[in-house]
């Protein structure tokens, strides 16, 4: 009689997504099939499904994510299902993965992530690599709690056209309802700002904005912070401060024009801290939701805190 010497074949743990979805953003069911039978076809586990509602918008699902010890947590939905699932996930070492099914999908377009087909944006998730991305923290108005941005956040007039956008122009027109929004909102009174970036001594400004990046692409693949990069641990600040009826046309021109930084109405900064003063309220939106009023805004970049499995890259 012969012994057996062979130790019993272990067989490997298949790694585990879990999905954090909007379901207004969802084409239903459909999408959720294709997810699944893609997950077995690539040769992972039956992915963790869960919805996010109005009261939990993705924070608590990304912590149950968490705690379920997946593998990478894919946000799909709009830029808010992002913003949420990223709060959660910087710091602690685990992915998230991008399937953008909103109408801004700033991060995706920053990092060269398939917007057009979600399947598509989801196997290239499960067949990625990581990269490491920047987050920057924010405090608006000295508020207890920190709230992460991905791509920008801004104080006045840009804000103000968030807060003032039609969604059922969204859903018709996708970005372009957010140039009908910035037209109506041109007209405005400046209010003074007192900019101080990296604790440095404050420079003071009559502004209609004040926009913080940490990547440079917007809305129509607009790229508003030219030198902005994802993974520098560097923000860009952009000052708009047009002054009489033509100010705007030197806003244009130095957003838009080739010597960016040589008009009064457009300021570049750049720093790793920014604290932002207002002499009175105004709008306030970061990565696209608006959130409010404030007069005082801190921010902070965290480099590298945030890790993002994909298979597309410009970083």
């Amino acid at each position: 009689m012969t012994e057996n010497n062979h130790a019993p074949e272990v067989t490997p743990r298949l790694r585990r997504a879990a999905v954090v979805i909007n379901p207004a953003k969802s084409v239903g069911e459909a999408l959720k099939g294709a997810i699944f039978r893609l997950c077995e076809t690539q040769g992972w586990a039956e992915p963790l499904w869960l919805e996010t509602t109005v009261e939990d918008p993705g924070t608590g699902q990304a912590r149950e994510a968490l705690k379920a010890g997946v593998d990478v947590v894919i946000a799909a939905g709009g830029d808010g299902t992002v913003r949420c699932v990223a709060e959660v996930l910087a710091g602690t070492g685990t992915p998230m993965g991008l399937v953008p099914l909103g109408t801004g999908n700033l991060l995706a377009r920053n990092l060269g992530v398939d917007i057009t087909d979600p399947v598509s944006a989801c196997y290239d998730v499960l067949n990625g690599s990581e990269e490491a991305i920047d987050v920057v923290k924010s405090r608006l108005d000295r508020a207890d709690e920190e709230q992460v941005f991905l791509v920008m956040a801004g104080l006045g007039y840009d804000a103000a056209i968030m807060a003032d956008t039609v969604d059922v122009l969204k859903d018709r027109m996708g970005w372009l309802a957010y140039v009908e929004a910035g037209i109506r909102k041109l007209p405005g009174k400046p209010v003074k700002a007192s900019i101080s970036v990296d604790g440095k001594e404050p420079v003071r400004r009559r502004i209609r904005s004040v926009m913080i990046g940490n990547c440079g692409r917007i809305m129509g693949g607009i790229e508003i912070f030219p030198d902005a990069k994802i993974d520098d641990g560097v923000l860009d600040l952009l000052v708009l401060a047009p002054r009489g009826r033509l100010g705007w046309l030197g806003v244009v021109a130095g957003i838009f024009g080739r010597n960016k930084n040589e008009t009064e109405s457009v300021e570049y900064f750049q720093g790793k801290s920014a604290e932002i003063t207002l002499e009175r309220e105004q709008e306030f939106q970061l990565d696209g939701d608006h959130l409010g009023t404030g007069t005082h805004l801190e921010v902070t970049v965290d480099r590298g805190a945030l890790k993002v499995l994909m298979t597309a890259s410009a970083v």
